[in-house]
């Protein structure tokens, strides 16, 4: 969430990381089941919810870090979402935090969904 910037739906409500990544998952595949599982989960009523959800999600399947680099290869994207203090938009620490979530891959989560 750092350094992300505040954006409004068309109807008021205001958009969180976790529209950022339903955003740049659905610009790179046709579907995430991350993203499927976590719209189906009626509980959940906020954006911050359903991106921890996801993130709970992406840890048990070890798909955080490739999630997350789909997200971040369109640049304009990036740009369109966050300012520019963010970590995601210095190549360098993109690759340093991609490189740590990719890690993460070798650990098994055993987490709540």
């Amino acid at each position: 969430q750092f350094d992300l910037k505040e954006k409004r739906s068309f109807f008021g409500q205001r958009k969180d990381y976790w529209d950022f990544l339903c955003q740049g998952l659905a610009q790179r595949r046709q579907e995430h089941e991350g993203i499927r599982f976590v719209t189906s989960l009626d509980k959940l009523k906020t954006p911050v919810g359903r991106g921890r959800a996801f993130l709970r999600y992406c840890l048990v399947h070890r798909q955080l870090a490739e999630s997350l680099q789909l997200c971040l290869l369109d640049p304009e994207s990036l740009c369109e979402w966050y300012y520019a203090r963010s970590p995601f938009l210095s190549s360098q620490l993109r690759v340093e935090i991609l490189r740590s979530l990719y890690e993460l891959d070798g650990i098994t989560f055993h987490l709540a969904l």
